[in-house]
C-alpha cells in the first residue's frame, strides 16, 4: 500500500485591495495620534462636566394648556452627581403625585407634566437642580386656553314697577371672552337706564325704573376662539 501524499497546508487568503494597514506608515501614526487624543479630550470634558455643578443645556419654553387636557415643560440639564430636581408654582413647590408629575426622560432630560388642565394652572413654573457642586434653575409660564362658558345662569326675576332689576350670570375663558346681552332675541342698545357691567368672572345686566315693557326673555352669551355659551332669564315686570 503507498503512502498517502502529506496534505498542503492551506495558504491565507490575500486581504483585498485597500485594506491592509502599514503601522509604520506616516500617515496611519499621525491618524492614531489624533484618535489618542480625541479620547483624551473627551475623558477631560466628561470629567469637568461631572465635577462641576448643574447647568442648564435647553431652557424651559413657554406652553399653552387646553383645558381638560395636559401639558409637559422639558429642560435639558448637566448634572453629575445625580441632581436633586424641585419644580415650583408661583413660588410654591409642587409635589410629585396624580397633578403634577415628575419624569426623567434621558440622563439629563427632565420634565413636569400638569395633567387635567384648568384655568388655575395658568402661572410661573421654575425648576431648581442641586448637587454639592452647586445649583441651577429656570423657569417658563404656562399659558391655559379655556373655552368661553357660562357656570352660573342668571335667575328668573319678578320684580314692580319702578325698582331696579339686576340678572347676574357667572363666566369663565381664556382668552377673556366677548360678552354680549339680548332682549328677546334682539341687541340690547344700552342707555343710563338699561346697561350691562363685564368683570372677570361675571357680567350683570341692569335695568332702572323698570316698567312692564321691561318684561321678557334675556340672555347672555360669551364667545371666544375656543368655543361659545349661552343661557337666558325670565324678567317679568309688574
Amino acid at each position: 500500500m503507498s503512502k498517502a501524499a502529506p496534505a498542503e497546508k492551506p495558504v491565507a487568503a490575500a486581504p483585498p485591495p485597500g485594506c491592509t494597514l502599514d503601522i509604520k506608515d506616516p500617515q496611519v501614526q499621525r491618524a492614531a495620534i489624533r484618535i489618542q487624543a480625541s479620547y483624551r479630550g473627551h475623558r477631560s470634558r466628561k470629567e469637568l462636566r461631572e465635577k462641576g455643578p448643574p447647568r442648564v443645556l435647553e431652557a424651559l419654553k413657554d406652553v399653552v394648556l387646553i383645558e381638560g387636557s395636559a401639558a409637559k415643560l422639558t429642560c435639558r440639564i448637566s448634572a453629575f452627581p445625580d441632581p436633586f430636581i424641585r419644580w415650583s408654582k408661583d413660588g410654591k413647590e409642587l409635589r410629585d403625585g396624580p397633578k403634577y408629575r415628575y419624569v426623567f426622560e434621558d440622563p439629563d432630560v427632565v420634565a413636569l407634566v400638569v395633567r387635567d388642565g384648568e384655568l388655575a394652572d395658568l402661572g410661573q413654573y421654575s425648576i431648581n437642580v442641586t448637587n454639592p457642586f452647586g445649583q441651577c434653575s429656570d423657569s417658563a409660564r404656562i399659558l391655559v386656553e379655556v373655552p368661553a362658558k357660562i357656570q352660573k345662569r342668571p335667575d328668573n326675576t319678578k320684580a314692580r314697577k319702578g325698582t331696579t332689576v339686576t340678572l347676574t350670570a357667572e363666566i369663565m375663558g381664556e382668552p377673556a371672552p366677548d360678552v354680549g346681552w339680548t332682549k328677546d332675541g334682539e341687541d340690547i342698545d344700552e342707555d343710563d337706564r338699561v346697561f350691562f357691567e363685564i368683570g372677570s368672572t361675571t357680567t350683570t345686566l341692569t335695568i332702572r325704573r323698570a316698567t312692564p315693557e321691561d318684561s321678557g326673555k334675556y340672555e347672555v352669551y360669551v364667545e371666544n376662539s375656543l368655543g361659545m355659551d349661552q343661557s337666558f332669564a325670565r324678567v317679568d315686570v309688574a
